[in-house]
């Protein structure tokens, strides 16, 4: 996944902590992510590399990576402990009811939209040729980078080095140990740096080392970045074209296919049990649309004609009644980006928003001037 399900799992907690009805739209569910670090007061004052398990880790890694074991050793020396990334790693206090409703009018409002629609202009080229490419439509790209990062205005202020070494040497009790997935984050971030011949301390990025535009994670980066303008290095932070491909990429990669929906209406079963078996399975399409009308949903004409399996969404909004949807496989591989369905529709409602923005954009001759 592009942000490692330690990542994500503390996005769907803020998810659900930002539901609320007093959520505005400076909070997201990257708010946490967002916040840039404190001055030195939020740094300890001893570093890492002094310490036996991280000179064993150093060596691993120079044997593994063939990196100058010296190179690795200086990069750990300027690594430093960061008390808010201890902090913002630990999910919300539980209790907090999630709420479609609250959280969609955090990302698809007026202002995001509006910046949407000059970003898609300013970079059209590589949208449109990313398109082309992987069949990803334009507005889903734009919207996940709107989502993740308000277009690279808010991609983080932490040194990743810094909060990686923090994760992978000084977890925090209260929740399930994920060390180890931290530090093969930092042994990709130390190999990216050496490849790029950059200081390991020069990427800045959320409290769980996301990257960049897309907030993409160390692995993420090797796994499926690429230098989408060919100018010989992947940048995602300051470079929109390797963003977008890289997005682009991701979602192919995670099965995405060209023109088809990424969900339908539906009308759940007025049965409780034929409705929790159609959501068991979650977000993963399961049942074909005979099998929907089986257990007692309605399905439209399209929905019914879908050929391939589908998944009954349920976003919950609060008191109210829930949200439903019948989600195909492209919504499916919006999650791999972030397992939340509340993410992948927040993602689909932002990108019809910028579409219809941009049409009626087009379509007015005062937005030409």
């Amino acid at each position: 996944m592009t942000l490692s399900r330690i990542y994500a799992g503390a996005v769907l907690a803020a998810a659900a902590a930002i539901a609320a009805p007093e959520a505005t739209a400076s909070t997201s569910a990257h708010a946490a992510a967002r916040k840039r670090p404190r001055p030195a007061a939020e740094s300890t004052a001893a570093n890492f590399a002094g310490r036996e398990d991280v000179q064993r880790y150093a060596h691993d890694v120079a044997e593994r990576g063939g990196l100058p074991l010296p190179w690795v050793l200086e990069q750990l020396r300027e690594a430093r402990g960061v008390a808010a990334v201890r902090r913002l790693i630990m999910p919300p206090p539980a209790g907090t009811a999630k709420n479609w409703r609250s959280y969609r009018a955090i990302f698809v409002e007026r202002e995001r939209i509006a910046n949407g629609v000059a970003f898609w202009r300013t970079h059209e080229r590589w949208l449109q040729a990313a398109s082309e490419r992987w069949g990803v439509p334009p507005e889903i790209v734009v919207s996940i980078l709107g989502v993740e990062t308000y277009y690279g205005r808010i991609a983080g202020g932490f040194r990743v080095l810094d909060a990686l070494a923090t994760l992978a040497f000084d977890f925090p009790p209260g929740r399930k140990d994920r060390s180890a997935f931290f530090r093969d984050e930092l042994e990709s971030l130390l190999q990216i740096a050496y490849r790029e011949g950059l200081p390991a301390a020069s990427f800045r990025g959320s409290y769980a080392g996301a990257i960049g535009l897309p907030q993409f994670m160390p692995s993420s980066i090797q796994r499926w970045a690429i230098d989408f303008d060919d100018d010989g290095h992947i940048d995602l932070r300051n470079n929109p074209a390797d963003a977008i491909g890289s997005v682009a990429h991701y979602l192919a990669s995670f099965g995405w296919q060209r023109g088809l929906p990424t969900h339908y209406d539906v009308a759940v079963p007025v049965d409780t049990a034929d409705r929790a078996a159609l959501l068991a399975p979650d977000i993963v399409p399961s049942f074909s649309p005979a099998q929907f009308v089986e257990r007692g949903a309605l399905l439209p004409d399209a929905a019914l004609a879908h050929d391939g399996p589908l998944a009954l969404v349920e976003l919950q909004n609060g008191p109210a009644a829930p949200t439903y949807l019948a989600g195909t496989s492209n919504f499916y591989t919006i999650t791999r980006y972030n397992w939340s369905s509340y993410y992948a529709m927040a993602v689909i409602e932002l990108a019809e928003a910028l579409r219809r923005a941009g049409v009626t954009a087009e379509a007015t001759p005062a937005a030409r001037r």
